[in-house]
C-alpha cells in the first residue's frame, strides 16, 4: 500500500480534530437526520477538511462520508469517512468522540485511521500490518475466556427501529 494513502489520511485526521476540539461548545447549528440521529455544523465543516484534503490528494477516488452524498468515481479506491464519530457526545460536551476514516480497494479495507482530539490518541491500522496507538504496536487481549475479559458496547441510532437489533445478544 503506497505510504501516501497513510500520511494522507493521517494528514486529514488530525487537522479535521483539531478543528473538532476547537469547536467544543461552540455548535451553531443542530439538525435531526432520524429520531435521535443529530449532525452539527461542526460535523459538516470537519466533512468538508477531510474530503479537500483527500480529494486533492487522490482526485480520481471515490469517497463515501456520512454527512454528504456519495462521490462515485471510476477507481478500485473508496475512501469511507465519519468525519466526527460521536456527534452525541461532541453536542453534549462529552469527551469522547473521534475522528474516523478508512480506505477501501475492491471492497477490500486496506487502512483504518482514528483520531481522538480529546486525548490526542491516534490509530492507525493497516492491512497485514497491524495496529497502531501513537506509533506503538497494539494488540487484542490474551484473555482466553470472554467472563475473564472487558466487553463494551454501544447501539446504533436505529435501535428501536430495527427489527434486529442485538439487544437479545
Amino acid at each position: 500500500m503506497e505510504k501516501r494513502f497513510k500520511n494522507t489520511a493521517i494528514e486529514a485526521a488530525l487537522k479535521s480534530g483539531i478543528f473538532i476540539k476547537n469547536s467544543v461548545g461552540r455548535i451553531k447549528k443542530i439538525s435531526f437526520k432520524g429520531r435521535v440521529n443529530i449532525v452539527t455544523d461542526i460535523d459538516k465543516r470537519a466533512e468538508a477538511i477531510i474530503i479537500d484534503k483527500i480529494g486533492r490528494a487522490f482526485p480520481g477516488h471515490s469517497i463515501l462520508s456520512e454527512e454528504s452524498e456519495p462521490k462515485k468515481r471510476a477507481s478500485p479506491y473508496k475512501w469511507i469517512i465519519d468525519p466526527l464519530d460521536g456527534t452525541t457526545n461532541f453536542a453534549h460536551s462529552f469527551p469522547f468522540f473521534c475522528v474516523s476514516i478508512a480506505l477501501e480497494k475492491d471492497g477490500v479495507i486496506l487502512l483504518g485511521i482514528v483520531y481522538d482530539p480529546m486525548r490526542k490518541e491516534l490509530f492507525v491500522a493497516q492491512r497485514h500490518k497491524g495496529a497502531y496507538l501513537n506509533n506503538k504496536r497494539i494488540a487484542v487481549s490474551k484473555t482466553g475466556r470472554l467472563s475473564q475479559g472487558f466487553l463494551a458496547t454501544g447501539f446504533a441510532y436505529g435501535i428501536k427501529e430495527a427489527r434486529d437489533n442485538n439487544i437479545r445478544n
